[in-house]
């Protein structure tokens, strides 16, 4: 596999570790958005959310939670950005399901995004969530 994210698993490609247990791995991103910002991978390979198991997901999610309290204790951010992009349409460029942690101070000059605020038509928006809610076997 040409996997960069399998091959820093394997140890082929070193990586500044900054967590690890059987499922996980976490790691300092080379190309940083701000100090401090670190990456966190299931060991699995999975490309996106659809293909990762709920097991390896809840693992990476256990992780990132106990990373950003570790983050928030060590570099005193002001706040942080969790971010898990899936897909090229989401600007995911590495196809291994990661979780970004950056932290953020005011005034640090970063931005989210360039969503803008439009109220939604809510008979559109009760659909959506009905179709969903379907898909899900939940009736509510």
């Amino acid at each position: 596999m040409d996997c960069i994210f399998c091959k820093i698993v394997s140890g082929e490609i070193p990586s500044v570790k900054v967590y690890e247990d059987d499922r996980v791995l976490a790691f300092m991103d080379i190309n940083p958005l701000n100090h401090g910002h670190l990456l966190i991978i299931p060991k699995a390979h999975a490309a996106t959310i659809d293909e990762i198991t709920e097991a390896d997901f809840l693992a990476v999610m256990s992780a990132t939670h106990k990373l950003a309290a570790a983050v928030k204790k060590a570099l005193s951010p002001d706040g942080m950005n969790l971010l898990q992009l899936n897909g090229k349409a989401a600007n995911q460029l590495v196809p291994h399901l990661h979780v970004h942690i950056v932290p953020r101070w005011s005034g640090d000059g970063l931005t989210v995004s360039q969503w803008e605020i439009v109220a939604g038509d809510m008979e559109k928006i009760k659909g959506v969530a009905e179709k969903i809610q379907s898909e899900m076997g939940n009736s509510k």
